[in-house]
């Protein structure tokens, strides 16, 4: 049994778009609010949490909704077609309400925005799983998460181009004073003669428009689109699964308790499955608290002009793009559960050592590298996992149970950390320690979800390596 590269490629596609699509929202929307709107971090944190909010319960709802569906495209491309087409349009239409200072529109274009991607969010990520054999998921995955920073990267490279920002401070005074970055703690007016504490005066954020970096994400998510309607025939792809994995007898017996009344998991599938969705939540919240607020964190105590701050992202969306395919492979040798435990450790060291600097230092980039490393440990196996205690004909449902314990933790995440963050930025590395700390010691209890390798088929199989 061997993985289809091409096929899965273009299914990738599908995960290129979303990804490109919260790269911009994470990075820009926050810095919208605090310097167009001059929101309190508090607030600014609850309207961030929107996102995870309908996705906490329209993920589940589309989820089982399309495994329900049956059209002539498929039923998850319904889905995904209206919901990236109206996703686009919204999320084009943001930076022209933020730059009219039109608050009440924004909030609305930011609901279409979030609502649509909700609606096709969980289908979209289904693909992968209806396509593709069991024991194969984890191979597939790294290809679909290695398009999916590929588009990250990609919207990365246009803000690290395209936005150009100054810092200025506004003392008692009203005196307004150009600064570097607020990574100093003082400065100097030059017109009142005395120096400030940037922690006693209001600081801003000058910036060219908005609206080309939108523009050209919601163009990725078109063209996306695109390739998926005419490239990805989801109804042959999924039959041709569904061969293969009778022909190998994969079957659902191993997770479905045979005896129960009802169809269900197995008592000791369903704890590990529990523990499973607990560590999910625990490393989004770490590292989901860090990407919300981290283009605000360079402000407040790195030197990082313009969209500097995107250079150190790039830094991880690179590392992982480099190590997506090896760690599918390890994973398959190794299993999925180790190789995710030591993501977890990793991924906790990072976040620890990235408290100890107070400035910019190129050894940074080391540690964002590190960091995206072990997240692609963690991420090219947890959803597999989830999916592998499913039967074929409800994949939709476990995807939007994946999501709903990942965006609970994100719902919650930018809340918590945003009231943290109004006492003091130091404490945001810390909470995503503690947080990836947790996930790690929750993993321990999973024991199941690491797919085995079918029997070969033939003695010509047995001399047969997997790429």
């Amino acid at each position: 049994m061997k993985l289809n590269y091409k096929r899965t490629l273009l299914c990738g596609f599908a995960f290129f778009g979303i990804t490109a699509f919260w790269q911009l929202y994470d990075n820009i929307i926050s810095l919208i609010l605090k310097f167009d709107f001059h929101m309190a971090e508090k607030t600014a944190g609850w309207i961030m949490s929107l996102d995870n909010v309908f996705a906490l319960f329209m993920l589940p709802l589309f989820g089982a909704l399309s495994d329900k569906t049956s059209t002539r495209f498929g039923k998850r491309m319904p889905y995904i077609l209206f919901g990236t087409v109206m996703a686009a349009i919204a999320f084009t239409l943001l930076p022209i309400a933020a730059e009219a200072n039109l608050l009440v529109l924004f909030i609305v274009l930011l609901l279409c925005s979030l609502l649509a991607m909700s609606v096709y969010r969980s289908p979209a990520v289904s693909l992968m799983p209806d396509i593709t054999p069991k024991p194969l998921r984890s191979k597939a995955n790294a290809i679909i998460n290695l398009m999916g920073t590929i588009g990250g990267l990609a919207v990365l490279i246009f803000v690290s181009l395209l936005m150009k920002t100054s810092y200025y401070a506004v003392c008692e005074n009203g005196v307004k004073t150009s600064i570097s970055g607020t990574s100093i703690a003082r400065y100097l007016c030059e017109e009142c003669g005395v120096e400030h504490e940037l922690t006693a005066v209001t600081v801003g954020l000058e910036h060219a428009s908005f609206f080309p970096l939108f523009a050209i994400t919601s163009g990725i998510m078109v063209i996306c689109l695109v390739v998926l309607l005419l490239f990805v025939k989801e109804n042959r792809f999924v039959k041709e699964r569904e061969e293969a994995e009778t022909e190998y007898g994969l079957t659902d017996e191993a997770v479905i308790d045979t005896e129960a009344p009802t169809e269900r998991l197995r008592p000791e599938v369903k704890k590990s499955l529990v523990f499973l969705l607990l560590s999910v939540a625990f490393w989004y919240m770490a590292y989901n608290a860090v990407t919300t607020a981290f283009s605000k964190y360079v402000i407040a105590y790195w030197n990082l002009p313009d969209g500097g701050f995107a250079n150190c992202l790039m830094v991880a969306m690179a590392a992982a793009a480099v190590s997506y395919i090896p760690i599918g492979i390890v994973s398959s040798k190794l299993g999925r559960k180790k190789v995710i435990l030591f993501g977890c450790a990793l991924l906790t060291a990072m976040f620890g050592c990235s408290f100890l600097f107070r400035s910019f230092h190129p050894s940074i980039n080391l540690l964002f590298a590190l960091v995206g490393i072990a997240w692609a440990a963690i991420n090219v196996n947890s959803y597999p996992m989830v999916v592998e205690m499913s039967r074929g004909s409800n994949i939709g449902r476990y995807t939007g149970l994946y999501y709903t314990f990942s965006m609970a933790a994100q719902v919650i995440t930018p809340i918590l950390s945003g009231y943290l963050l109004d006492i003091s930025y130091q404490t945001l590395f810390p909470y995503a320690t503690v947080f990836s700390g947790l996930s790690f010691v929750t993993m321990l209890f999973v024991r199941h979800g690491d797919s085995k390798a079918p029997a070969k088929k033939s003695m010509i199989e047995h001399l047969d390596v997997d790429a």
